[in-house]
């Protein structure tokens, strides 16, 4: 382990993921609320989506994941020194879906944390990971962004319903081995004043579950969907630009930029002005719909499985969420 102020370099050493095998496509939606296949598709880009059957968590589908890229990363659970899990739908308030995950894989010299950062959930997480490594006080992270949203979605609420599905991504960090191919930078923040624009009302301490909170469907998603929309495309943008001109990167440099897979028109506004032609945005949103903080890797690996992310290349990540949170990550592929 390294000692004193020297920080290393961390790379992504593994990627892997994990969705649920039921698919809830359009049509099926459209025989529960008042929608078509055309109408959703229009709106968002969205055309399946997967859903947890009965008694899946967000800890199986993360255990699932995990155990795939520690195996990618040709390492046991046993060499994990640490956890960190962005999900906003946890198992329960407690125990930590980290610490789930610790006991279902077997992890027995880690501890972790969960980490409540909404669709943001898997940057912040690589992010806080990445320092924990780069400190060398661990020098194996394991970082899942992984949500069960189905479990907390009104399918009476076409304005929601439409747009979420369960999943879940990991990856492993640990110290860069090849000079360049690590995570270079990110920028991230928060802003409470939009907290009413996205949020589940009750089921928190404010307004603890009852008879009421129930009846008036107050532990569902709530969403005001024009100020989200355009809080995202301005955000995401500059956010995005904000890491970028802090490491000297232009558009031109960039090889693929993988935004939270909100809104296939907010990725694209975005990209647009980031001077970011469609050959270098990664799109799977049809396939998968909102998974939250499982959208970015479950992004990534199919841009692998395309040929389109390969080592060495240059990645933005961007995303914002509810909270709002709003996070960016720059970094040069290592495998």
């Amino acid at each position: 382990m390294v000692t004193g102020h020297v920080l290393r370099a961390v790379k992504i050493s593994a990627l892997a993921t994990y969705v649920p095998p039921t698919i809830l496509d359009n049509s099926m939606l459209s025989r529960m609320v008042d929608t078509t296949d055309e109408w959703i598709l229009k709106r968002t880009g969205i055309h399946t989506r997967h859903i947890v059957d009965k008694g899946m968590a967000t800890s199986d589908m993360g255990k699932e994941a995990a155990l795939k890229a520690i195996a990618q990363a040709r390492l046991t659970p046993a060499d994990i020194d640490l956890i960190v899990v962005g999900t906003t739908t946890p198992d329960m308030f407690f125990p930590s879906t980290a610490a789930l995950i610790q006991h279902k894989i077997g992890a027995a010299n880690c501890w972790g944390f969960d980490l409540a950062g909404a669709c943001s959930g898997f940057t912040f997480s690589l992010s806080t990971a990445s320092q924990m490594v780069a400190t060398g006080r661990h020098d194996r992270a394991l970082v899942v962004g992984a949500d069960t949203m189905s479990s907390i979605i009104d399918y009476t609420d076409r304005a929601t319903c439409v747009l979420f599905g369960d999943g879940a991504g990991a990856v492993i960090l640990e110290p860069a081995t090849e000079p360049g191919l690590e995570i270079i930078g990110f920028e991230h923040e928060i802003d409470g004043s939009g907290g009413p624009a996205l949020q589940m009302p009750a089921g928190g301490s404010l307004r603890p579950a009852t008879h009421d909170t129930v009846e008036q469907r107050l532990h569902y998603v709530k969403q005001d969907g024009q100020t989200v929309f355009k809080f995202a495309v301005r955000k995401t943008e500059e956010i995005a630009r904000r890491v970028m001109t802090k490491h000297g990167v232009t558009a031109d440099d960039v090889a693929l930029f993988v935004s939270h897979q909100a809104n296939r028109r907010i990725i694209m506004s975005a990209a647009d002005r980031l001077g970011l032609p469609e050959s270098k945005v990664m799109i799977n949103i049809e396939r998968y719909g909102n998974t939250t903080a499982a959208t970015i890797p479950l992004a990534l690996e199919d841009a692998i499985q395309e040929g389109r992310l390969k080592k060495g290349d240059l990645v933005l990540l961007a995303s914002v969420g509810a909270g709002f949170t709003v996070g960016s990550v720059l970094l040069r592929w290592a495998f």
